[in-house]
């Protein structure tokens, strides 16, 4: 999961230096954003097949060499059709990779299985603020920003190593079927993904250029950003946790989306570096609880059908990645990057409307 959160947030943070190399608009930029979210649809609708015909362990082995093999074509591509090919690669692959990852941690503390996927996110979140910080650095050095994806291969050489012949139990998951057919509160809970999963991908990929032109930073500095917001994700998953255990779901997902929109404000208003980055931590610790709290609606919204929850929330979360981005990169380049980020709070009422309106008592 480490492995995955360098690719994951050192390409988004890569992504405002890349369009500049490229010499492509916003919204062309987000294309980046829109090859990940097919990949990841694919990988959502694949993956329960490929671990039936091969394994959980084979499956890991092959979403970390895609994934590798991406993030290598974007460090070493220059023009757009390889750059887009690599996005493409590293996301289907490696969310082949996360959710296998996931289903093994899961299945392997059983009842702890929920608390064991918070915490790894929560140590993933560190690394990935790591790859972003190793980014900048790199950017403003005579290596380049590039020398910087070299993380994710040098962490999976780590990985390969220490795992060895480790073991991965199949667990129910490759043999689950879906039946029956979901209430609305079902798709509600879907549609509440999405906007919590497009708010944290807007943040990805345009977070930092809506800092450099409102602090007047450059480009390289303001990737610094990003480790902000990263900062903020790993903080509030460490606590997230604990929180989870004293508050409803629910009441605790619309406080998240709500300290979310508090830091974006502060966010969007500030001229000044300081309040900037401050904002961006808020809305990093409201943001941590989004994905699992989201999920954990969707599974609950599901009632008995486990199988169709694991099934839609990939595809579901896979749109949010392309969606979200590429409508922001499009109002962008028509009324600027700093007024298009208005979608955030956009985003941030349709989630809050969808968990009140579904909520139960379950």
């Amino acid at each position: 999961m480490s492995v995955f959160a360098t690719f994951i947030y050192g390409l988004s943070a890569a992504l405002p230096l890349l369009r500049i190399d490229l010499r492509v608009s916003a919204a062309v930029g987000a294309l980046h954003g829109t090859a990940m979210a097919a990949a990841t649809i694919a990988a959502g609708l694949s993956l329960p097949l490929l671990t039936r015909a091969y394994g959980r362990r084979a499956v890991l082995w092959i979403g970390l060499a895609g994934l590798n093999a991406g993030v290598m074509l974007v460090m070493l591509a220059s023009s757009l059709p390889f750059t887009l090919t690599g996005f493409a690669l590293a996301g289907g692959f490696g969310s082949v990779m996360l959710y296998t990852a996931m289903a093994a941690l899961s299945d392997h503390h059983g009842p702890a299985g929920p608390a064991a996927i918070s915490e790894a996110n929560a140590i993933a979140v560190v690394i990935g603020v790591a790859a972003t910080f190793l980014l900048s650095l790199a950017a403003q050095s005579a290596l380049g920003w590039r020398a910087a994806l070299l993380f994710t291969p040098a962490l999976t050489v780590v990985l390969v190593v220490t795992m060895g012949r480790t073991r991965l139990g199949e667990g129910p998951a490759a043999s689950v079927r879906v039946t029956g057919r979901p209430d609305w509160r079902f798709h509600v809970a879907c549609v509440v993904l999405f906007c919590c999963v497009a708010i944290e991908f807007c943040f990805n990929l345009f977070g930092a250029e809506v800092l450099a032109g409102r602090t007047g930073l450059d480009a390289a500095t303001a990737a610094t950003g990003l480790t902000a917001f990263i900062g903020g994700l790993a903080i509030g998953r460490f606590a997230g946790a604990r929180l989870a255990l004293l508050v409803s779901p629910a009441r605790l997902l619309v406080g998240a989306l709500s300290m979310t929109a508090a830091g974006w404000l502060l966010f969007w208003l500030s001229t000044q570096p300081l309040v900037a980055y401050t904002g961006l931590v808020v809305c990093g610790l409201g943001a941590s609880m989004h994905f699992p709290l989201a999920l954990a609606g969707v599974i609950a919204a599901s009632g008995d059908r486990p199988g169709l929850a694991a099934a839609a929330a990939p595809v579901w979360a896979g749109l949010a990645m392309g969606a979200g981005p590429f409508v922001l990169g499009a109002l962008a380049d028509g009324f600027g990057t700093h007024t298009a980020f208005l979608i955030v709070p956009t985003l941030v009422a349709l989630a809050v409307g969808g968990v009140l309106s579904a909520r139960t008592r379950a």
